[in-house]
């Protein structure tokens, strides 16, 4: 295939006329409007409380249990097996059992070993049970109605597949975690495997699948008269029902969503809208070779990759509450990919409808799209290298190879920008040269998230290790000089080409590829290892941050505690609380244990002024931990940002692959060449989503100006009268809350030499109003707690922060 790749006209055989489309467009648009919209139906109704969740589990028992078991009953039975194409059909099943196979066994070896065997379930059920019938057939019918009504039999061949065959794999390792954690440790392993089984019958899908079957050869390929009303009925009820029950389940779900979760996240909704349609396509180009099928290959093709995309099912969720294991990830990842999965079907499908596609205008336009989108990164990532500077983390490691990535693809985006220039000149030294920055900067923006997660394992392994930061950006800046200067002195120059992914050709997409896949391998590896090791890591950082507040906390004597200073009592806004004394000399501290007596006698005097880092243990502690998380290496941040560019690397691979082994890559290609683009000079919107908004130079300035700013507004407009909303949470938490709140967060510790402060921190109070019930999730507490420290109640030692939470002192007025 030596003409230029992106040459994609969609010829016929001989070249000269245009293939027909295979679907229509026309449909599709509506359909996913009448989805979507109804799903969004649903999640309004959820969110406003007009169906409760009580009611809306109703609603799911109604359409998992009635009318989708009828639904799969009616086609069970109508469905015309002569016209099934079986290599199409075993093409799926291939892909669905390798996506399930390769999501559990990389489960199993990255996970913990407290929950692998849960998660590698969980996870590729997640990955392979698509939402078929409530999504799925509908889109499927809007499309190939008109042109392959043989294509929706499909839907009811393929899901219960999953059903009956993936499913009770993914409930045995279930089972096999309940097992290890003594749930059912005094039963036999012959009596888990039995109860696996026993579930999988008992699921009305399955047993109306195998009845539907057995109902099919029976009775002729036809319902009885007496029973087909009953049945249409039930059937016709899953479409509309099942999708607005689908938005009701979406309500509240990201909010369980914790750092812990995101990686998880990412790699399963890119397992199931990545990798999943690209296998699915290309089981198909490998195992549809046969006569019958030939003349629909291309057709069958482009229908797995569709089939592949359509979200998962909701009813994923309801087997990880079933086990109440992996709930966030799931519930989360249901909902982030139900909405990603639209653009890319609509995307897609618009693309295969196109009859043919001028390879100049098709050119032009992803040159525009590199040109504009590396004119907007240029400016973030300036911005994220300059605050990278200001902050002085630029000196540490990793902060050093995060630099490194930066300038990678800040040189990235200037070669592309001067690429539009020069290639519309001729002048082939110019164009060499651009070429050599531009892919330069590029293959070092490849490699460097692999040496960045090889250099967070290695920190990982072992704080002490010493190695030289010299020898990795040498790497991270050699290999790809040593692999533009092999590309250059090997390769052959394409002619009349604007492209600078095929500026030379084969050999430049074999480079890339080369190049690609080492540094996914190695990236890879390195976070695998390094999330075995995390949770032993985060235990020890966590016991080291808890025992910094143990030096400023005293020592409570259950038995004596009458004989110390008693808590505030509790009557008005205006309590007279103990201050910190402000006065003493901080260089001096009590020491660990002080008996009763001593502690007594401690005087405690009040200050004048508000506690400050130079006069209070407290806000010196305060002021210790936010020096800490400055310059804290950010490795949640570092592995997040590595996981997304490698889904992107992964994207760059399939796109070289695709074109080296297809000598028609089809229209598909080319929604995944636009990607590829986006993806190559839009890192810098990634670099500046994680590392552009630092918390301590830029955020936490900003709300500390927002906040007076809005405080002093607020006095001008009403003066010292709080509002109604306020006024009430305040008197309903004095009269009601507050001294249980004290007995039970409030905590006597040092601040001075002679002196000592009640106090609790930010994050204690949001996790003590949720657990009395006066929020019902930790926004509504931060909320609460806004409202005491605006009508006075509460406030923080040094008057500098509002509610927050997090680590920061507070006092009761």
């Amino acid at each position: 295939m030596d003409d230029l790749p992106v040459n994609i006209s969609i010829f016929s055989g001989d070249g000269s006329d245009p293939v027909p489309p295979s679907m229509s467009i026309d449909k599709l648009l509506p359909a996913l409007l009448e989805c979507f919209g109804i799903i969004l139906c649903g999640y309004v109704a959820g969110r406003t409380n007009i169906i409760p969740s009580t009611q809306a589990k109703g609603l799911g028992s109604f359409v998992s249990k009635f009318a989708l078991p009828a639904l799969l009953f009616k086609n069970m039975v109508l469905l015309d097996f002569g016209d099934v194409i079986w290599p199409f059909f075993f093409s799926i099943l291939v892909a669905k059992v390798s996506v399930f196979f390769f999501v559990c066994v990389l489960t199993l070896l990255v996970a913990n070993r407290e929950s692998r065997f849960s998660k590698a379930g969980l996870f590729s059920i997640f990955a392979t049970q698509s939402n078929d019938f409530a999504l799925g057939f509908p889109i499927v019918e809007a499309l190939y109605r008109n042109t392959h009504p043989e294509y929706l039999q499909y839907i009811y061949l393929v899901a219960p597949v999953s059903l009956m065959v993936l499913n009770p794999l993914g409930f045995a390792f279930c089972e096999v975690q309940r097992w290890r954690n003594g749930e059912l440790h005094q039963q036999s392993k012959l009596r888990v495997l039995g109860l696996v089984v026993l579930q999988v019958v008992k699921n009305p899908i399955v047993f109306m699948v195998v009845i539907g079957l057995i109902s099919h050869f029976l009775l002729g390929q036809k319902i009885p008269p007496f029973m087909e009303e009953f049945v249409d009925g039930l059937a016709n009820s899953f479409g509309g029902a099942a999708l607005f029950y689908l938005g009701l389940s979406m309500v509240g779900q990201l909010k369980k969503l914790t750092r812990s979760t995101v990686v998880a996240l990412i790699l399963l909704i890119t397992a199931k809208l990545l990798m999943m349609p690209l296998i699915c396509r290309g089981m198909v180009e490998v195992l549809d070779c046969g006569t019958r099928s030939s003349l629909n290959h291309t057709s069958l093709s482009n229908y797995a990759f569709l089939y592949g995309v359509f979200p998962t099912a909701p009813s994923v969720a309801i087997y990880a509450a079933q086990y109440n294991m992996e709930l966030e990830v799931v519930t989360s990842g249901m909902v982030i990919g139900t909405f990603l999965s639209a653009p890319i079907m609509y995307v897609s499908a618009w693309l295969l409808t196109i009859p043919w596609m001028d390879s100049a205008r098709l050119a032009s336009a992803l040159q525009n799209v590199s040109f504009n989108i590396s004119i907007i990164c240029l400016f973030a990532l300036v911005w994220s290298v300059a605050v990278l500077l200001l902050s002085r983390k630029f000196h540490r490691v990793p902060h050093v190879f995060t630099v490194n990535l930066f300038v990678a693809q800040l040189l990235a985006c200037v070669g592309m920008i001067a690429w539009s220039f020069v290639v519309a000149q001729n002048n082939f030294l110019g164009q060499v040269l651009t070429f050599t920055l531009l892919y330069t900067s590029l293959y070092s923006t490849y490699i460097w998230p692999g040496l960045i997660a090889l250099s967070l394992l290695l920190m990982r392994r072992s704080e002490e290790l010493s190695f030289r930061p010299g020898l990795i950006v040498i790497a991270g800046w050699g290999l790809p000089v040593l692999a533009v200067s092999v590309l250059l002195l090997s390769g052959h120059r394409m002619p009349d080409t604007i492209d600078s992914a095929f500026f030379y050709g084969k050999t430049q997409v074999l480079c890339s590829s080369v190049v690609l896949f080492a540094s996914i391998m190695l990236c890879g590896i390195s976070l695998a290892l390094l999330s075995r090791r995390t949770q032993d890591y985060h235990t020890l950082e966590h016991a080291s941050v808890s025992g910094s507040e143990e030096d400023v906390r005293l020592p409570y004597d259950t038995h004596t505690q009458s004989s110390v200073e008693q808590p505030c009592a509790v009557g008005s806004i205006n309590t007279d609380c103990q201050m910190c004394d402000c006065a003493c000399d901080r260089e001096q501290t009590l020491p660990d244990v002080t008996s009763p007596k001593e502690e007594a006698s401690i005087h405690t005097g009040q200050c004048s002024q508000q506690c400050s880092p130079t006069s209070c243990l407290l806000a010196e502690e305060e002021q210790k931990e936010a020096d800490r998380q400055n310059t804290d290496i950010q490795s949640t941040r570092h592995v997040l940002v590595c996981l997304l560019l490698t889904v992107c690397l992964l994207a760059n691979l399939s796109s070289c692959l695709w074109w080296l082994f297809n000598t028609d890559p089809g229209q598909l290609y080319v929604e995944l060449q636009f990607f590829c683009v986006v993806a190559n000079y839009g890192q810098g919107l990634i670099s500046f989503a994680f590392f552009g908004l630092d918390k301590h130079l830029i955020i936490s300035p900003f709300k500390k100006r927002l906040a007076r700013l809005w405080r002093g507004w607020g006095q001008e407009v009403s003066g010292s009268v709080a509002s109604e909303e306020i006024r009430l949470t305040c008197t309903q938490f004095l009269t009601y809350h507050k001294q249980q709140c004290v007995r039970d967060i409030v905590q006597k510790k040092r601040c001075g030499e002679k002196s000592t402060a009640e106090t609790f921190l930010g994050s204690e109070m949001v996790r003590w109003l949720q657990s009395v019930g006066l929020a019902a999730d930790p926004g509504e507490a931060l909320a609460y707690g806004s409202r005491l420290l605006e009508g006075r109640v509460i406030q923080h030692i040094s008057l500098e922060f509002g509610f927050l939470d997090e680590a920061l002192h507070y006092r009761f007025s």
